[in-house]
């Protein structure tokens, strides 16, 4: 450390020091909130006091701002620059693919890497790649694209022989091995799958220290032939095994319904069990359009029509069912936005609101691709180029929730925002993560993984017509202590971020 304490006002600093001057400080690790003085140097955060010295140092006022830790997102599909920066004006400084991952893991970082990331980065084990490898004997490329094309294949979905289920266990625990985040199961796209085979899977993730992300197969009151509920098999799959779960878009696949399943999930937290969930602010997802629940037979079970379904890359809304078959048969990868509340109706408003107010339910924002009109999905041009369409949560997902939780009802304070988007969801992978045990809180020893907030300015702006306009409120934002966002303009050449990988005891 470069220099001794709060009091020692005389300290003269290293000119690559920075001192944040002057904030409202927030750090949810231990609740408190104060107005002081953040000095970094280098990767991480060495002194917090309501006065520090500034000779020698760079100094930038924030006086009147929110200087917090940055945003973890536990389930971003974002594996791209344009992606990543839209996330970064939204607050977010790490992005973890956990629902789905990549496999093989090594290629996916291995790529991401070589690429350049602006924000900090990893991925699980995916579940549903290795069950393609052994079932379909595919080749799995750590390709994102590739993984939404085969989601529809019926031969993917069906449950596993004893020498298949274990097969692809053994894949898995090897991806655990080469540093995966846990498990991505998605569960909701395979969901007559025999149910033995995610307690298999739960088992797996006890045994490594690790953790299951899973996007749950139906629910009782969409398909009451489902196999199991789906978010009972969480449940049942942490009091039996003792593994760390985690419940993906609690809001998405709950639906009307969430106030029965949020009560389920915490009886299941107060017996002790390690459930964890999260919520985006949308009512509408985003999704393949060949997945299973979206087969033209299915979809009466939530109320859903071929209308409820636009592609993204042409904004065609899908107008008959015939259309809904045909689009499944040719381009079942293609990606929709599906409508499933209703935002602007009070009641389904109230349901978005009481998944992101539930304890400790924590901020995720499912963050999709950009994609153009030429097939593209990715550019370094900022601002972004005409065209691109995605879903607005890849753009507004936290400075959404802020304006709606702290802003407008006050229903949390910017501790309490704090808590649920940054510290919450790295103490769900810090455990096995070594790297993320210094990120989510701000005090002296964290990491330099900072986001700087107008309080009075902060709102998300992308839209369903517009889903690419870029959030606004973000003052700055540090990746391990590099400006990616000053003054409220992105730095287009800064690439600070970095792998977060596991280390299995």
């Amino acid at each position: 450390m470069r220099f001794a304490s709060e009091a020692a006002t005389g300290t003269v600093f290293a000119e690559e020091v920075l001192i944040l001057r002057g904030g409202r400080v927030i750090d949810p690790r231990s609740g408190t909130e104060r107005v002081a003085d953040v000095a970094v140097d280098g990767r991480s955060v060495v002194a917090v006091a309501p006065s520090l010295a500034t000779e020698g140092a760079t100094v930038v006022d924030v006086t009147g701002l929110v200087v917090g830790p940055g945003f973890v997102d536990l389930h971003s599909h974002v594996h791209s620059i344009a992606g990543q920066r839209l996330q970064a004006l939204d607050g977010v400084t790490t992005t973890l693919d956990l629902e789905a991952g990549l496999m093989p893991v090594r290629r996916a970082y291995a790529r991401a890497a070589a690429d350049g990331r602006l924000l900090h980065y990893g991925f699980s084990a995916s579940w549903g790649d290795a069950r393609a490898a052994v079932h379909l004997g595919a080749t799995p490329a750590a390709d994102l694209h590739a993984s939404l094309k085969r989601l529809g294949d019926p031969a993917w979905q069906r449950s596993s022989s004893p020498s298949e289920r274990a097969a692809w266990l053994r894949l898995l625990e090897s991806e655990l091995e080469a540093g995966a985040l846990g498990i991505g199961v998605l569960m909701g796209y395979a969901p007559r799958t025999d149910p033995d085979e995610f307690l298999d899977v739960a088992r797996l993730a006890a045994r490594t220290g690790t953790a299951t992300f899973t996007h749950v197969r139906e629910i009782i009151e969409a398909d009451p032939t489902t196999p199991i509920d789906g978010s009972f098999e969480i449940v049942r799959a942490a009091a039996e095994t003792g593994a760390s779960m985690h419940h993906c878009h609690v809001n998405s696949t709950s639906r009307r319904h969430v106030d029965r399943v949020l009560g389920l999930l915490d009886t299941a937290r107060s017996n002790g069990s390690r459930v964890t969930v999260e919520a985006y602010p949308y009512g509408a997802g985003s999704t393949a359009i060949g997945a299973y629940f979206l087969a033209p037979e299915r979809l009466d079970a939530w109320g859903l029509q071929p209308a409820s379904l636009r592609l993204v890359a042409t904004g065609e809304q899908i107008a008959s069912v015939a259309r809904l078959a045909e689009l499944r048969a040719t381009d079942p990868g293609a990606v929709c936005v599906v409508s499933f509340l209703d935002e602007d109706r009070p009641e389904d408003a109230a349901l978005l609101q009481r998944a992101l107010a539930f304890p400790d339910s924590i901020v995720a924002s499912d963050a999709m691709h950009v994609e153009w009109p030429d097939g593209s999905t990715d550019s370094r041009e900022w601002p972004l180029p005409e065209g691109g369409q995605t879903h607005p949560r890849t753009a507004g997902t936290f400075s959404r929730s802020l304006r709606r939780m702290v802003v407008e009802t006050e229903a949390w304070s910017w501790a309490e925002a704090f808590r649920r988007c940054s510290y919450l969801p790295a103490q769900v992978v810090a455990g096995f993560a070594p790297a993320a045990r210094t990120k989510g809180w701000l005090d002296v020893g964290a990491d330099a993984d900072l986001v700087v907030i107008d309080p009075a300015t902060i709102s998300d702006r992308a839209t369903y017509v517009d889903p690419t306009r870029p959030s606004v409120g973000v003052r700055h934002l540090l990746v391990d202590g590099t400006f990616v966002v000053r003054d409220g303009a992105m730095d287009v050449g800064a690439f600070p971020g970095r792998p977060i990988v596991a280390a299995l005891a």
